[in-house]
């Protein structure tokens, strides 16, 4: 099939969905597994993927006017932690000549978000507050549509349109006509008095009855709120002094290499310099077979990171406030590292922009502070970049090198919040000191019941035509007995 069609596609997509295995199961989920269906979507995003250029989308090719518009933009998360996509329709006027740039920044910001969170679903929200029909643009929105139908498998989560004006009624039922069954039961039309269902408050703008004060300017690109490095955050409270030498005791039984010099050393200096020193005893005696194991671990090109993908918090209940996050340099010369994250008022993480030595391991402890609990929207922020043999590591050093370091030569990966409702989290907790197969997250509940709904419907068909022969027989049946009760009726009157 590949090889005839290989003059249509792009070769970099071809090459990702052999070996991608999570991509081509999205597409066969959003086309119900089945197989021809899924071969046609392959090949229409294809094709579009091509003629939009969309793997060499970047902000130089498009022109600057879209991007300072803020039509279009990504910001904050919904209930569930899906990142929300938003569509401010007032900024949008129909014109045909910005058309394809318009189209091109959509594939833009979804390209983006795709391969920056390995294609983790988006929630849409229409916010078409202050719109009127000269906003109406039925062939953009069409656009936007086949993106999450078509072009983009598995992708969406659902569509929030905010106080749509009664006059665009009309052409929302034309829109509804493009959307399939299962992308109709994704429309959720909100107001002010009932968009925090799906929205929580502090991620909506005051028109839309909540708090966030965010707002978009361009440059540089909005990302996605993280903050600066934690250990830059101001002084730190005398709770959490206490809450990390809690956490270096913890690692000194951990690690068990902490001789009592070190340790009477280690009382003298504040919970910084404490990190720092813990720091050094990691990189110099920390040895990677020793660094704990996690069942799931992301492989960058700097640094392996376990967990992969979620930090696993108890709730208020279970009282479980620390997390541990892993990172192992696979280079041969030393990675600085720093961490972000999206609500810098909860969390305390040490260390936070520190180094690590080449074929070393290292802990980042990530623990709560303040009573705060973790939430599904806080995410995570890991940046790292190679540094030169000749260069310090020291915090003068480290600070200089991120002024300088080219974007293009940071590793970044990210991390969700992920709350254990349960007595006994399964994550990478300090108290456990162990790692255990996560929950279940939203989005695995999602596929599964996908799957299931998916069987269900096979089944039913399997019913129908079972039903069908059925009939068909005691039809066929029933022809038959007349058939030869009519013969033996012939045969008698001939006789007669």
């Amino acid at each position: 099939y590949l090889l005839d069609k290989l003059d249509k596609y792009d070769s970099r997509d071809v090459e990702r969905l052999q070996q991608d295995d999570t991509w081509v199961e999205n597409y066969l989920i959003w086309r119900h597994d089945v197989v021809d269906d899924t071969l046609k979507m392959i090949d229409e995003s294809f094709r579009w993927r091509k003629e939009y250029t969309v793997n060499d989308l970047t902000e130089s090719v498009l022109p600057k006017w879209l991007f300072e518009n803020g039509t279009i933009f990504l910001h904050g998360y919904d209930k569930e932690g899906y990142k929300l996509f938003w569509f401010r329709v007032k900024h949008h006027v129909k014109d045909s000549k910005q058309q394809l740039d318009k189209k091109k920044l959509v594939a833009f910001w979804l390209e983006h978000y795709a391969k920056r969170d390995h294609g983790k679903p988006l929630t849409v929200v229409f916010d078409m507050s202050e719109t009127g029909i000269s906003h109406i643009d039925l062939d953009f929105v069409r656009f936007i549509v086949n993106c999450f139908t078509d072009y983009y498998p598995n992708f969406l989560t659902k569509i929030v349109i905010f106080e749509m004006p009664w006059i665009m009624n009309a052409a929302f039922k034309i829109v509804k006509g493009w959307l399939g069954p299962d992308a109709i039961s994704m429309l959720k039309f909100t107001n002010k008095s009932d968009v925090q269902e799906y929205i929580s408050g502090e991620y909506l703008p005051p028109h839309m009855g909540g708090t966030d004060s965010f707002k978009y300017s361009y440059p540089p690109l909005v990302d996605d709120d993280f903050q600066t490095p934690l250990c830059e955050n101001g002084p730190i409270t005398s709770e959490d002094e206490h809450e990390s030498k809690e956490e270096i005791d913890v690692d000194t039984k951990d690690a068990g290499e902490l001789n009592e010099e070190q340790n009477l050393n280690q009382k003298k200096m504040n919970s910084v310099e404490q990190m720092s020193k813990s720091e050094e005893t990691d990189k110099t005696e920390f040895k990677p077979k020793n660094a704990k194991k996690a069942l799931t671990t992301f492989k960058g090109p700097l640094l392996h990171i376990s967990p992969a993908e979620e930090l696993y918090f108890g709730s208020k209940e279970t009282g479980e406030k620390k997390c541990l996050i892993v990172l192992t340099n696979v280079t041969k010369n030393i990675v600085a590292f720093k961490v972000r994250t999206t609500a810098p008022e909860k969390y305390r993480v040490k260390p936070s922009n520190s180094s690590c030595e080449p074929g070393t391991s290292l802990d980042i402890i990530v623990s709560l502070h303040g009573g705060f609990a973790a939430s599904l929207q806080d995410r995570f922020l890991i940046m790292a970049a190679e540094m030169d043999q000749s260069s310090g590591a020291g915090v003068p050093e480290l600070t200089q090198f991120w002024k300088e370091v080219p974007r293009t030569k940071v590793m970044e990966h990210r991390l969700r919040c992920h709350v254990v409702e349960s007595s006994k989290p399964s994550s990478l907790t300090l108290k456990e000191n162990t790692f255990n197969i996560p929950a279940k997250t939203n989005e695995d509940l999602h596929i599964q019941l996908t799957h299931l709904l998916q069987i269900n419907r096979r089944l039913q068909e399997q019913m129908d035509r079972c039903l069908w022969f059925q009939q068909l027989s005691v039809a066929l049946s029933l022809l038959s007995v007349t058939v030869v009760a009519f013969c033996f009726y012939l045969a008698y009157t001939q006789r007669s």
